[in-house]
C-alpha cells in the first residue's frame, strides 16, 4: 500500500534531520539522500495533484477560477471578523 502524503513527509523530515547531523558514513548518506529526493518528488507530485483537484472544484460555471467568501464555520462562535477567503491556485 502506498504511503500517505503525511507519512512520506514525516519520513523526508527524518532523513533531512539525519543528514543534517552529519554523523553518517558517506554511502549511507548517499542512500538516504537518494531516498529523500524520491520522497520529495512524491510529495511534490501529490501536492500538484491536490492543487489540480482544488482548481477543478473552484471553477465557476464559465470554467474560471473564482475567489468567493466562505460561510463561517458553524462549530466556531460568530465574530465580526471579515469572511474567510478561498485560496485560488492557478497560473497568472
Amino acid at each position: 500500500m502506498e504511503k500517505t502524503f503525511e507519512a512520506s513527509l514525516a519520513e523526508l523530515e527524518k532523513i533531512v534531520s539525519q543528514l543534517e547531523n552529519g554523523d553518517l558514513p558517506l554511502e549511507e548518506s548517499l542512500k538516504l539522500f537518494e531516498t529523500g529526493v524520491k520522497l520529495s518528488r512524491v510529495c511534490r507530485d501529490r501536492l500538484t495533484a491536490a492543487e489540480r483537484r482544488i482548481e477543478v472544484l473552484m471553477k465557476d460555471g464559465n470554467g474560471n477560477l473564482s475567489l468567493s467568501d466562505l460561510p463561517p464555520d458553524s462549530r466556531e462562535p460568530t465574530t465580526d471578523a471579515p469572511p474567510i477567503k478561498r485560496i485560488v491556485f492557478g497560473e497568472d
